[in-house]
């Protein structure tokens, strides 16, 4: 029987290991930076929808805060004059040319009589068209449905959560505004106007902060 010797070449082995071994973590390598590089890409699009939305939102909210407010200031006016109720005023003539000026089309007169030497007896409708923000959080919605907030970090994520919560509340708030408006609610409307004055304040600055902020988050 012909024996045979049968020599390992080592030095063939360890070349063949190691390029075996560099292969696979250079695969890995390849992975994790094309994972990284598509997840900066997904966060590089968020955060500029989150600028897109918070920018729209807050001229959204610019758009209503002054047609609102003179609403606000319109009530203050004619409820001093109001007899009783939203559907009769007692003035002046002068008085009432001066409020129709002022605010157009508040309340539309339909009849009067004359009530004291000079006042009259107004009836007629009060008109509120309330302006309603459409202010939205798909962009904030987007980062916790595809999975993309842990490219956040807690500071940024924190900032983020606490202006889209006060937004909610916002828009909560504004439901309530346009339901006493349909109830025809006046006094209960311009208390809740009063907390939403209040509350987009806040929120406006809350964006202004985010915007300023946001490309540094990592």
């Amino acid at each position: 029987m012909n024996k045979r010797n049968f020599k390992l070449d080592w030095k063939y082995i360890v070349r063949e290991v190691l390029l075996i071994f560099i292969g696979i973590n250079l695969a890995i390598w390849f992975n994790n930076w094309n994972t990284n590089k598509k997840a900066n890409q997904d966060k590089e699009v968020v955060v500029s929808k989150i600028k897109e939305e918070i920018t729209n939102n807050s001229i959204e909210l610019d758009k209503a805060r002054l047609p609102n407010q003179k609403i606000e200031k319109a009530f203050k006016a004619y409820s001093m004059i109001y007899n009783k109720s939203s559907s009769e005023i007692i003035v002046t003539p002068k008085e009432r040319i001066q409020l129709e000026k002022e605010y157009p089309n508040f309340f539309k007169v339909k009849d009067s009589i004359q009530f004291e030497s000079q006042k009259y007896l107004y009836t007629g409708d009060t008109f509120i068209e309330l302006e309603i923000p459409d202010i939205t959080s798909i962009a904030w919605e987007t980062i916790r449905t595809i999975n993309i907030a842990n490219e956040f970090d807690y500071n940024c994520l924190y900032e983020l959560e606490s202006m889209y919560n006060l937004q909610e509340r916002v828009k909560k708030e504004i439901d309530k505004a346009a339901d006493a408006l349909q109830e025809g609610d006046l006094k209960k409307l311009f208390k809740i106007l009063n907390v939403i004055n209040q509350l987009d304040t806040q929120l406006k600055l809350n964006y202004d902060d985010v915007l300023e902020s946001i490309d540094d988050c990592k």
